[in-house]
C-alpha cells in the first residue's frame, strides 16, 4: 500500500482567470520592491487543459472567474502506478469533483496560503516563508489513474472513510480521561465538517487488487467525479 496524505495539494498549479471568454494565464511581476500579479496569454498546455475543463462544465464561467489547474497531477500519478505491480493508492486531501470545484460561484479559485498557524489568500506576502496549496480537482486524478491502467476503488469525505474504518474504537481504546479527551479532540478535527471531515476527500487508486476497501463501505461518490 501506498499513502500519499495532502501530496497533491502541494504540486505546482497554475493559475487563470477569464477575460471575454477568454483564457489568461496569471502569474508574477517584481515592481519596486514587491511582487505582484499580472495577466498574459497562456502557454498552449495549459491553453488546452482549460479549455478541455471548461467545455465540460454543467454552467459556464462569468468573466473575471479565478481559479487554478495542476498539470502536473498527471506525470505524477503515471509515475506512482508504475511503481505499484500490485496494491493500492490512498490519496488524502483537499478537494472536489471537478463541477465543484470550478463552480460559477467559486471565483476566486482555491489557492490558500498558511502561515503560522494561520490561513490566508495572498501568495504575495511572507514570500518565501509560507506554504502556498490549491485544493485538488479529483476528476483530474481519476482520469490520470484510469489514463495509467490504475483502477478507483473508492472515492469519500474523510468522515465517512475514517467512520467506516472505526476511527471510534481507538477513541475509545484509550485509558484514562487526559488520553480520551486528547484522541476524541484530534477525532473531531479529522471528523467535523468544519475542520477537516468534509474538506478533505479519500481516494483509492489500485493495481491488481479486486477485495473491496472497508474505509468506502459508508459512502461511495465516485458518480460524482
Amino acid at each position: 500500500m501506498l499513502l500519499a496524505n495532502e501530496v497533491l495539494d502541494a504540486l505546482p498549479c497554475r493559475r487563470f482567470t477569464l477575460r471575454s471568454g477568454a483564457v489568461r494565464e496569471l502569474g508574477v511581476a517584481l515592481g519596486a520592491n514587491t511582487f505582484h500579479e499580472r495577466e498574459a496569454p497562456p502557454d498552449a498546455a495549459l491553453a488546452r487543459a482549460c479549455d478541455a475543463v471548461i467545455c465540460e462544465l454543467p454552467a459556464p464561467l462569468p468573466d473575471g472567474y479565478i481559479s487554478e489547474l495542476c498539470l502536473r497531477v498527471e506525470p505524477w500519478i503515471a509515475g506512482v502506478g508504475q511503481c505499484l505491480e500490485r496494491g493500492v493508492l490512498l490519496l488524502f486531501d483537499y478537494g472536489l469533483p471537478r463541477a465543484h470545484y470550478y463552480h460559477p460561484q467559486r471565483v476566486t479559485g482555491t489557492l490558500r496560503c498558511h502561515f503560522k498557524q494561520r490561513a490566508h489568500d495572498d501568495p504575495y506576502v511572507n514570500v518565501g516563508v509560507q506554504d502556498i496549496t490549491a485544493w485538488v480537482d479529483f476528476t483530474r486524478v481519476a482520469e490520470a489513474a484510469v489514463a495509467s491502467g490504475l483502477e478507483l476503488l473508492g472515492f469519500a469525505t474523510q468522515t465517512a472513510f475514517l467512520l467506516a474504518t472505526d476511527i471510534e474504537s481507538l477513541i475509545a481504546e484509550a485509558t484514562g480521561t487526559v488520553e480520551h479527551a486528547r484522541r476524541a479532540g484530534e477525532a473531531r478535527r479529522l471528523l467535523m465538517p468544519g475542520e477537516m471531515g468534509e474538506a478533505f476527500k479519500v481516494m483509492a487508486l489500485a493495481r491488481g487488487y479486486g477485495n473491496a476497501l472497508s474505509g468506502f463501505a459508508l459512502q461511495d461518490l465516485r458518480h460524482s467525479l
